[in-house]
C-alpha cells in the first residue's frame, strides 16, 4: 500500500505492508506543515496493533525547525509503543542537530510516562482527611495573619505612648495635611448623605406616626437614631470608602516603589513615620464630621415635619430637645472616634502587606474598605450589647 500526499509546502511518501513501513518526506518540515503530516501518520497507523520497523527519510527535508523536530519524536514515540523501531535515513547535518535538541528531553517525558503508567495510582485521601487538611490549613494561614496583627497593634501602641512622651517627634505638618484630607474634603458627602438620611427617616416614620396623630415624634426618631447609631456609622463607612482605602494605596504605592524600604534602611520607625500621623488625623477629624451629620440629618428630618406633617420649626425644636441629650450626642462621638481608628489602622495594616505589582496595590485599597466596614459594625454590635448591659 502507498500513499503520496502532495502540497505547495512540501511533499510525503508512505509505502507499506505489514510491519515495515517506509516515509519519505520532502521539503521542509516546520511549524506551518509538520502538524498535517503528524495527522496524515496518525490515520495511517490507526489500527496497527505492531510495528518491526518503520523508516522515515529526511533526505529531502532542506529545512526542519524545533516543532517538525518534536513532531518527529512524537512519531518515534508512537512506533515505540507499538513494538517497532523508528530509522532515520538521510540526515543532513542541521536536520540532525535540530533532531538531538529535541531530543534529551523528548525521551525524559516519554520515560517519566511510562514511569507514570507502571506506577499504581495512589488512593485518594479519604473526605474526612482533606476536611481536616483543609481545616488545619486554614487555621495555619490565619493564625499567621492574626499574629502579624497583633506585632502591628504593639507597635502602634508603642509608638502612641512614644509620641505622648515626646510630641516634637511627631511630623504634626503631615497630621494637618491629613486632617484635610479625611475631614474637610469629606464635608460635602457626609452633609449630602446625612440630610438624605434624615428625609428618609423622617419620611419613613411619618406614614406611621401620622396614623395616630404622634406626627411630633418624628423629631425624636430622627434625633435619637441619627446621633446614637446612624450619624456615626455612616460618616465612619463613607471614611473606610474614602479615607480607608487611600491610606491603604498611599503605603502600598510606597511599599511597591521601594519608599518603605529606603525608609527603613535610613533608620525612621515607619510606625511612628506613615502610621500614627494617619491615625491622629482620623480620630481627630471624625468626631466634627459625626457632629457635622448630626446638623444636616437634623435638618433633613425639619424639611418633613414643616412641609409634610403640619409640625413648626418651634415645635419641632423644642421636642428635639426633649429627647435628645448631651449624652446621646457623646455617645455618638465615642463610637465614631472608636471606628475611625479601626478603619486608620486597617487601611494602614492593609497598605503595608503589599508585596509587589500595581494590582496589589488596588487589593490592598479593597481590603481596607471591607475589614474597615466590618470593624465598624462589629464595634457597632460590641457597643449595643454593653450599652444594654451597662447603661
Amino acid at each position: 500500500m502507498t500513499i503520496k500526499i502532495k502540497s505547495t509546502a512540501g511533499a510525503m511518501e508512505i509505502r507499506g505492508n505489514g510491519t515495515n513501513i517506509d516515509i519519505k518526506i520532502s521539503g521542509p518540515l516546520d511549524i506551518g506543515n509538520a502538524g498535517a503530516k503528524l495527522e496524515q501518520w496518525n490515520r495511517f497507523f490507526v489500527g496497527r496493533a505492531s510495528l518491526s520497523r518503520v523508516s522515515l527519510d529526511l533526505s529531502d527535508v532542506n529545512f526542519m525547525d524545533t516543532y517538525g523536530a518534536l513532531v518527529i519524536q512524537k512519531l518515534r514515540h508512537t512506533v515505540n509503543r507499538a513494538g517497532g523501531q523508528l530509522v532515520l535515513v538521510g540526515v543532513l547535518p542541521e536536520v540532525e542537530r535540530m533532531i538531538a535538541l529535541t531530543g534529551e528531553s523528548s525521551a525524559k517525558a516519554e520515560q517519566r510516562e511510562i514511569k507514570a503508567e507502571d506506577k499504581p495510582a495512589k488512593a485518594r485521601p479519604a473526605g474526612l482527611n482533606e476536611l481536616f487538611a483543609a481545616f488545619g490549613h486554614m487555621i495555619l494561614t490565619k493564625s499567621g495573619v492574626m499574629a502579624g496583627l497583633l506585632d502591628f497593634l504593639g507597635k502602634t501602641l508603642i509608638a502612641g505612648v512614644y509620641i505622648i512622651r515626646r510630641p516634637s517627634s511627631m511630623r504634626w505638618g503631615d497630621v494637618l495635611l491629613t486632617m484635610r484630607r479625611v475631614g474637610v474634603e469629606a464635608l460635602p458627602i457626609v452633609g449630602l448623605i446625612s440630610f438624605l438620611l434624615g428625609l428618609i427617616i423622617a419620611f419613613m416614620s411619618a406614614v406611621q406616626l401620622k396614623q395616630f396623630g404622634a406626627n411630633i415624634y418624628v423629631a425624636s426618631l430622627v434625633g435619637l437614631g441619627m446621633t446614637r447609631e446612624l450619624a456615626p456609622i455612616i460618616t465612619c463607612i463613607m471614611m473606610a470608602g474614602r479615607s480607608g482605602a487611600a491610606f491603604a494605596a498611599e503605603i502600598g504605592t510606597m511599599k511597591v516603589s521601594r519608599e518603605v524600604d529606603a525608609l527603613t534602611t535610613m533608620g525612621f520607625n515607619l510606625t511612628r513615620f506613615l502610621v500614627m500621623p494617619k491615625v491622629i488625623a482620623a480620630v481627630a477629624m471624625v468626631p466634627f464630621l459625626t457632629l457635622f451629620s448630626d446638623v444636616l440629618s437634623v435638618l433633613g428630618g425639619l424639611v418633613v415635619g414643616v412641609t409634610m406633617l403640619d409640625l413648626t420649626v418651634d415645635s419641632y425644636v423644642n421636642q428635639l430637645s426633649v429627647s435628645v441629650g448631651l449624652n446621646d450626642i457623646g455617645l455618638g462621638i465615642v463610637k465614631s472616634m472608636v471606628f475611625a481608628l479601626f478603619i486608620a489602622l486597617a487601611g494602614c495594616y492593609c497598605g503595608l502587606q503589599v508585596r509587589s505589582g500595581a494590582d496589589a496595590v488596588g487589593l490592598a485599597a479593597t481590603r481596607a474598605v471591607v475589614s474597615g466596614i466590618f470593624l465598624v459594625i462589629v464595634g457597632d454590635a460590641l457597643f449595643a450589647v454593653v450599652q444594654r448591659y451597662v447603661g
